[in-house]
């Protein structure tokens, strides 16, 4: 009877928080299904090719928003090329705004070529915005760099020979890249400018331009000996003269300047000097008109001495006619020595006074 009871009695219904933890459990393992099965391909080439990228690792990759596919393929891609690298060390390049394909690229070419580049090296070296691979790539094959450089205008280094002569010379500098020394290194447009500094001094001490025309190499073991390529991301390989031309004598024109502007500053101080005696000639002019107008002064003077005299008794009227007939003969004797002087004086004025 009881057994009857019992199998007569209603199933006992399921409570909510039950219910409620069955269909998160089963959310999760839906996710983990989903995710299991979107990186089980990722993850089944990784286990065959030695990369050692688990699940787990992927998922957290995922949360942490990396590019999963791109780090393995990156991992498997060094690992086979017998470089070993961490995943975190992938991950956190990654993470840090690097590009991980060209860092991989690099470090692979630059272990294919037995250059030591580790990957912190290789990925400092990006980070800094550098193009690492394109580094690598210098450093195995040597870079050629026009000296200077065509896009910056100038077509040749002018320079001028101890002698006058200038020369004119294009040239070709061999770089290598120097992976240690390129984060902080200088770029290209310091070797340029250093080796153009370099081939004008050099061409500068030869006592004549027939010296670098005939040797040109003389300036290229000058120049390489001064050890341009300090604090530099490059070791400098060799520098080439490529072309030397003559250009202007340089000397002879600067020579023609200076003769011009002797000349210029000898007819200023001759113009200077000519005023001065222009000056000093009008200066002497208006002193004889001054003295001459003192005479003429002191003249006008006489004819009042002299009636003052006669006023006075102290001068008779027979002296005064004596004194003028004097004055006339003394003038006409003048003027028979020397007619082109006149004194302007009319004939009846000179011409000697009759007593009465």
């Amino acid at each position: 009877m009881a057994s009857l009871l019992l199998a007569q009695a209603p199933p006992t219904p399921l409570s909510p928080w039950i219910i409620g933890t069955l269909i998160v459990v089963g959310l999760f393992v839906l996710v983990l299904l989903l995710v299991f099965f979107k990186y089980f391909n990722l993850w089944i080439q990784a286990y065959f090719t030695g990369a050692d990228v688990g699940i787990l690792r992927m998922i957290g990759m995922s949360l942490r928003k990396a590019d999963v596919s791109l780090i393995v393929k990156q991992k498997i891609a060094l690992v086979q090329a017998g470089v070993r690298v961490l995943t975190d060390d992938l991950e956190s390049h990654y993470l840090a705004r690097g590009n991980v394909p060209k860092t991989s690229a690099a470090v692979i070419a630059a272990f294919k070529a037995g250059i030591e580049l580790p990957w912190r090296t290789a990925a400092a070296i990006d980070l800094a915005g550098r193009d690492v691979l394109d580094a690598v790539r210098t450093s195995v094959n040597p870079k050629v760099i026009d000296c200077p450089d065509p896009i910056k205008g100038s077509r040749t280094l002018d320079a001028v020979a101890r002698n006058g002569i200038q020369l004119r010379v294009k040239a070709r500098v061999t770089v290598r890249t120097k992976l240690e020394r390129l984060v902080g290194g200088a770029t290209e447009e310091t070797i340029i400018a250093r080796v153009g500094q370099g081939i004008v001094s050099a061409i500068g001490s030869a006592n004549d331009h027939k010296e670098v025309l005939a040797n040109p190499a003389i300036i290229s073991r000058e120049v390489l000996n001064k050890g341009l390529d300090s604090a530099t991301a490059f070791d400098i390989v060799s520098i080439d003269i490529a072309d030397v031309e003559v250009g202007e004598n340089v000397g002879a024109n600067l020579q023609a300047a200076q003769a011009q502007a002797d000349l210029k500053v000898a007819q200023a101080q001759a113009e200077q000097r000519r005023a001065a005696a222009v000056a000093a000639e009008q200066e002497n002019r208006a002193k004889v008109e001054y003295n001459r107008a003192e005479l003429v002064l002191a003249e006008a003077q006489v004819p009042l001495a002299i009636s003052g005299a006669i006023r006075d008794g102290k001068l008779g009227v027979m002296d005064y006619y004596n004194m003028r007939n004097l004055i006339a003969d003394t003038e006409m004797r003048q003027s028979i020595a020397n007619p082109e002087s006149g004194t302007g004086r009319r004939d009846s004025d000179k011409r000697p006074v009759q007593e009465s």
